[in-house]
């Protein structure tokens, strides 16, 4: 939507579809309407999003769950900008702005045949990869209080912020689901508690009881900021269990980023593989479970 905001065609219509939600005849219908008659139920003329869309765009979610009929149809929208309808003989010209996403390997899905080369290649303009969230926790803090203010004002609610033990067991769960898991956790939260304050016990996930790691982490972050800013402090610190903290929550982010490759982990952390395979081993530091 921050695409079509931001564009020459802010001021036209935004649509979307999720493509995996429809069966093949109804997502067909859904795109390119449909005549008077041109089925059973087809009791009048409807206009499909991509004439809805018109100077505008269409956003196609999970367009890699799309029949191959449809993106044959698809793909001469993209080549003319036109289109029939289904049971039409007139074609349609539209300037529609195509905004697709996905999370399949659509490359894995061209080569076993689910998924048009040609199509792929017209969608394929200015591909965005984004990273699953847990790869990302510097995204976390903004969509967090982006969802609780959103959903404050939607449920009239009087949340005003998230504690440290919150965020730190959102940051050490892997979340799966992605933005979707995100949005859905934050909606429940804000929907059956009230403020002003989300606690990680509102949250109800899963592994939010494990949050403690991150949580002992971002306090001495903490720590080490008013260490710059103050010294060091009378009662001293405890060096061991500060740099221990850190240095666990660094390898579980790096080994998590990597996708648990040791090799890949270790590059992250400027280590050599056989010392972060130690530290590991020392942390009791491992794969989680999938499923």
């Amino acid at each position: 939507n921050l695409i079509h905001q931001r564009s020459p065609r802010a001021d036209k219509p935004f649509l979307e579809v999720n493509c995996a939600s429809l069966p093949e005849t109804l997502l067909e219908s859904e795109l390119f309407g449909h005549e008077k008659g041109a089925f059973t139920d087809a009791s009048g003329r409807k206009r499909g999003l991509l004439e809805l869309a018109n100077g505008g765009t269409l956003f196609l979610d999970e367009v890699g769950e799309m029949a191959l009929p449809i993106q044959v149809k698809l793909l001469r929208v993209l080549e003319r900008m036109s289109f029939r309808r289904v049971g039409g003989t007139e074609d349609i010209e539209v300037s529609v702005r195509i905004i697709s996403a996905t999370n399949r390997d659509l490359n894995q899905a061209v080569r076993d045949g689910s998924m048009r080369e040609d199509l792929f290649f017209r969608l394929k303009v200015v591909p965005i990869h984004l990273p699953p969230l847990r790869q990302r926790p510097e995204d976390l803090p903004v969509l967090v209080e982006h969802f609780l203010h959103e959903f404050s004002r939607n449920f009239g609610r009087e949340f005003h912020a998230v504690t440290d033990r919150a965020l730190a067991a959102m940051n050490t769960y892997r979340w799966p689901g992605n933005i979707r898991e995100l949005r859905n956790c934050m909606e429940r939260a804000v929907l059956l508690n009230d403020g002003p304050e989300l606690t990680k016990e509102m949250l109800q996930i899963p592994g939010a009881d494990g949050g403690d790691e991150g949580e002992e982490s971002l306090r001495f972050l903490r720590q080490l900021r008013e260490i710059g800013d103050r010294g060091i402090p009378e009662d001293g610190v405890d060096f061991e269990a500060m740099v221990g903290s850190m240095e666990r929550f660094l390898i579980g982010r790096a080994a998590e980023k990597a996708g648990w490759n040791q090799s890949l982990a270790a590059r992250f952390l400027h280590l050599n593989r056989d010392k972060l395979r130690t530290r590991m081993k020392n942390y009791d530091l491992g794969k989680p479970p999938t499923g």
